[in-house]
């Protein structure tokens, strides 16, 4: 396994802002660097144990589906390497773990797309028939296949906070109707070519959220990671049955361990034990390898 990085520090660069998992650093008016550290958040918790080689994972998947996808929607990649923006003692920190894009001005919602019943959306079923306020058919099991791909979208909390589920009326207030109506199409569009690709290689997509940013002249671009076991749910499609959580290439099995271990979900979280983050990699890797073969 290779060295974990927790936390960039790229002196060359003004440090913008540090997320749950990247650091954004600025090259000049018109492009930021990325670099995804080896950071690893579940329930808006960044954990105090990174996860070795997970940002180079999570940026290989992103560049994968930025060019499966590139007809549905521009992305925010500028094509120019990382290594160009920095000094050369620099560069081993942003080798393949690292983009360079466009400045935009980020939207303040999350774009969040559910093909099958599970997680914060089971819950919510269970209670009130319904998925952020869309009804849905009564009798459906866990882990369910929805009957349409569902939008359902929330408001991007900061680091430590909870994001909290809106529905298509609030996006509309937050956006405007003509830019949330684009959000929740492409996210669709994007999610759906995404989930029939992937059944193809053996992997369920249930779940994922997207990003999105705006140019000078209200030009729509998806930003960020898309499609990464940190913002999707990957299944094993010779797994799936309904009726439980099914088992995952993502961190998910970081969830169930942190769930069953009485942590209140409040910073701050428990350090990992040594196999559970090994496992936890081992998974982001598969999914890669699958996904890619």
């Amino acid at each position: 396994m290779t060295t974990a990085l927790l936390e960039s520090n790229i002196p060359s660069l003004k440090l913008l802002s540090r997320g749950k998992v990247r650091d954004l650093y600025a090259v000049d008016e018109h492009r930021l660097l990325i670099v995804a550290t080896d950071r690893l958040s579940a329930f808006d918790v960044v954990l105090p144990t990174p996860i070795p080689g997970k940002g180079a994972v999570l940026t290989e998947i992103s560049h994968f589906w930025f060019k499966q996808l590139a007809d549905i929607i521009p992305n925010h990649l500028t094509g120019d390497a990382p290594e160009s923006v920095v000094q050369p003692n620099e560069r081993d920190q942003v080798s393949g773990r690292a983009m360079v894009v466009k400045r935009l001005k980020p939207l303040p919602v999350e774009a969040i797309v559910r093909g099958y019943l599970v997680g914060s959306g089971w819950k919510e079923y269970q209670s009130t028939g319904s998925v952020c306020g869309i009804a849905l058919p009564a009798g459906l099991a866990q882990a369910a296949q929805l009957p349409q791909p569902l939008f359902t979208p929330s408001t991007k909390a900061e680091v430590g906070a909870h994001d909290e589920n809106i529905d298509f009326a609030r996006a509309e207030e937050l956006l405007g109707a003509d830019i949330a109506a684009q959000v929740r199409d492409a996210s669709i569009a994007l999610y759906s070519r995404a989930a029939a690709y992937a059944l193809t290689r053996g992997i369920i997509i249930a779940d994922t959220k997207f990003e999105f940013g705006l140019d000078a002249s209200g030009k729509l671009y998806v930003i960020d990671e898309v499609l990464t076991p940190d913002s999707s749910r990957f299944w094993p499609a010779d797994e799936y049955q309904t009726g439980r959580n099914p088992a995952s290439f993502d961190k998910q099995f970081v969830r169930d361990w942190l769930e069953n271990s009485g942590w209140n979900k409040q910073p701050p979280a428990p350090e990992l034990p040594a196999d559970v983050a090994q496992k936890t990699g081992e998974k982001y890797r598969e999914a890669v390898a699958r996904l890619m073969a």
